[in-house]
């Protein structure tokens, strides 16, 4: 395979009189892991829509191999060799894995009948080449499959095509850690086979670990390109948000020694005698991997999933959990990881999002006070600084870093005694980050007591007073933050597979 030259030159894009990309020219060559950065509105999103055909360039050509390509649309795009991996990938949910990721070229008998056992045939194999035959089932329905499985299929539509360019927009957003790997090892051996590759994530250490080149824009200008072994996540920093974010975790610890959260023996279906305790102004931070049941724990502590034994105590009375609404009443503020399924409507406002947890004191009688409403919600865009046109602007169209700020508004709306965040920078810009690391320390020293659930090790560290590692539905471990490190934190983390590593190595 040859290794052809995507060009953007001189592209521009303006929405509504808004400048969204500024006369950006970038090569993205054959054979290169090119990382695409920026802060959540630099214009990543926009770029990768001229390039798939999604959107047209109000100025600039997209050049493949020096020739200019007319993109009218992704068919257009796909028939060029390029292809794009959605984040949120559509799938058709009443058709097996196989026939997802072959609509369009569906092998026939007879030139009319689904050859079932021709497809199954292949996509085996085609899950067998790529590495991911224990992730799928060819025969799934697209209904059944979790949101890494999702993901997935979008990956092996555009690799069971003569693909020359892919674009990965946030492609580990929803993936488990074995998942994850076997995506960056295909990675390399696309590389290898002289493939274009674009990559956009938040996280730092993907890039670096991956990335051959990294292209930073900033408010819909290129910024810079630099040599990914030659530059640092200091220097990539200061290029996204214009300053440097250095000292975005000196949190001031304001702990004291009043227990608020006290969780004594909890054992559900996943979850197995897990007792610790959150003080008010402590940041205590579960981290494990994926699976260790951290988030199994928290839809416990909110009363989203049955406890068999053992009790939750919330200063000092013992709460009856048996719905979500039990927690909330009990001072219980719950941030999930998924805020898109479960934590917004994403049809709904702004001002609908925010003030949801709190109708019960907006209203007289039966009815919501609006002029209220509208208050409560202008004060916490305010205070919580969310980037939107007005407070009647729907939730859906607002960046990731926004609709987080958004969740954090209704429970602060709430003034909750305990707050329980489930990933809460996953999928958002490290200026976005910076500000939620700013916001949880604000909480902290006005007396809330704050469980992180965080998958990023220099976020766990950065932020919490104390580190409780679980590992298979139980704690293994328990770290205070000015003795903590990465190594005995995943020393922690993977506490039964070094046992039997060592066992092993005796026998």
């Amino acid at each position: 395979m040859t290794d052809a030259i995507l060009r953007v030159a001189d592209i521009a894009k303006r929405f509504a009189g808004v400048r969204a990309l500024a006369d950006v020219t970038l090569d993205f060559p054959g054979g290169t892991v090119t990382a695409l950065m920026g802060e959540n509105g630099a214009g990543k999103s926009t770029l990768i829509k001229i390039i798939n055909g999604d959107y047209r360039p109000d100025g600039g050509r997209v050049l493949l191999d020096g020739v200019p390509l007319e993109l009218h649309s992704p068919a257009d795009a796909r028939r060029s060799g390029i292809r794009v991996i959605a984040q949120e990938p559509e799938i058709i949910p009443h058709v097996s894995v196989a026939e997802n990721v072959y609509a369009g070229a569906l092998p026939r008998r007879a030139g009319r009948v689904l050859d079932r056992a021709a497809l199954r045939r292949r996509m085996r194999a085609d899950l067998e080449r790529l590495g991911f035959a224990k992730a799928l089932s060819p025969d799934t329905l697209g209904s059944r499959l979790t949101p890494a499985q999702r993901q997935l299929v979008e990956i092996l539509r555009a690799l069971t095509t003569d693909a020359k360019i892919i674009a990965f927009d946030e492609p580990t957003s929803s993936l488990s850690e074995h998942e994850a790997e076997a995506l960056f090892e295909l990675i390399r051996r696309l590389r290898e086979q002289g493939l274009a590759i674009i990559y956009v994530s938040h996280r730092m250490q993907e890039i670096f670990r991956l990335a051959d080149r990294i292209a930073v824009l900033r408010d819909g200008a290129l910024v810079g390109v630099r040599d990914a072994a030659d530059t640092s996540e200091r220097e990539v920093v200061r290029m996204m948000v214009g300053r440097d974010l250095s000292a975005m975790f000196a949190r001031e610890h304001a702990a004291s020694d009043q227990v608020v959260l006290q969780v004594r023996g909890v054992t559900t279906e996943d979850v197995r005698d897990v007792s610790l305790e959150v003080r008010a102004g402590e940041v205590v931070a579960l981290a494990g991997l994926v699976g260790a049941g951290r988030s199994e724990l928290a839809g416990a502590l909110v009363g989203d999933l049955p406890i068999t034994s053992g009790e939750v105590r919330v200063e000092g009375r013992r709460l009856r959990l048996r719905q979500p609404r039990d927690a909330v009443r009990a001072g219980v503020g719950y941030a999930p990881e998924e805020r898109k399924a479960q934590a917004l409507f994403l049809d709904g406002t702004v001002r609908d999002n925010t003030s949801l947890a709190v109708l019960d004191r907006l209203r007289r009688f039966r009815f919501v006070r609006r002029a209220a409403e509208r208050a409560l919600a202008r004060e916490y865009v305010d205070r919580l600084n969310v980037r939107t046109p007005s407070i009647e602007h729907e939730v859906r169209k607002l960046s990731g870093g926004n609709q987080q700020k958004v969740v954090l508004a209704r429970w602060l709306a709430r003034r909750p005694k305990v707050l329980i965040l489930d990933e809460p920078t996953r999928g958002i810009d490290v200026g976005a980050k910076a500000e939620i690391y700013h916001l949880i320390d604000d909480l902290a020293r006005s007396g809330v007591a704050i469980l992180v659930i965080s998958s990023e090790l220099p976020e766990v560290l950065g932020l919490a007073d104390r580190i409780v590692v679980m590992q298979r539905g139980r704690v293994t471990g328990e770290l205070d933050s000015s003795s903590a490190t990465e190594e005995a934190i995943l020393g922690l983390a993977m506490a039964d597979d070094l046992s039997r590593s060592g066992h092993g190595g005796h026998e």
